[in-house]
């Protein structure tokens, strides 16, 4: 899975490839076709259970897909900072700490 492109685009093009229409797809998610579309370009974020679903609609690596969907929120709350780019930095030490201190107990 490519890392660079946006979880709309790659949901479009996983579906695409696959032939599958937007209604059809939606319908399996049980939501507006409207609403599909709006993720697709990414006026619109999914939720956690739709893109699991999503995922295992259109044959992704649920993995690898949800990393791309996490990684997508991180973007999205600290693009126009400043210090984002910083931040993101600490907050993947302070991961790394904590899940040190979680496995020493």
């Amino acid at each position: 899975m490519e890392y660079i492109k946006l979880v709309g685009e790659l949901l479009r093009e996983k579906r695409e490839e696959k032939g599958m229409l937007l209604r059809h797809v939606s319908a399996k998610l049980d939501i507006d076709t409207a609403i599909l579309s709006k993720i697709e370009r990414s006026e619109r974020k999914a939720s956690r259970e739709q893109i699991l679903k999503l995922a295992e609609v259109l044959d992704l690596n649920k993995e690898d897909l949800f990393v791309q969907y996490l990684s997508e929120k991180i973007l999205f709350e600290i693009k126009d900072e400043e210090l984002g780019a910083k931040a993101l930095k600490v907050a993947e030490q302070q991961i790394t700490y904590i899940n040190k201190k979680k496995n020493e107990r």
